[in-house]
């Protein structure tokens, strides 16, 4: 037997059948920026990664994404920081799916 409680604890744009939600209450574009640090023992692999990464962007988006970067040299380490803004949510989570 259903307690009608227990359908008030799923979000918004519920379907009292099975809790499920409206996708939009989940991907509503709020969150469209992927945001990368990594250190790499050199300049070059900093830079491959950030080729790959690039290439994984351009390969996602429908509007050209946005890609901020920057490599640091520290201590002889390198710090890839990275940021992909995207023009959807979307396009996001399948970036950072692929990216994985």
């Amino acid at each position: 037997m259903s307690d009608s409680n227990t359908l008030n604890k799923c979000s918004a744009n519920e379907t009292a059948a099975c809790c499920c939600v409206d996708v939009g209450t989940i991907i509503d574009n709020e969150d469209c920026s992927s945001v990368t640090e990594r250190v790499f023992a050199s300049q070059k692999e900093a830079e491959a990664a950030l080729a790959k990464m690039t290439e994984l962007a351009r390969s996602v988006e429908s509007d050209p994404a946005i890609i901020d970067s920057k490599i640091e040299n520290s201590n002889g380490q390198f710090l890839l920081k990275a940021t992909v803004k995207f023009s959807c949510e979307a396009e996001n989570l399948i970036f950072q799916l692929k990216n994985r």
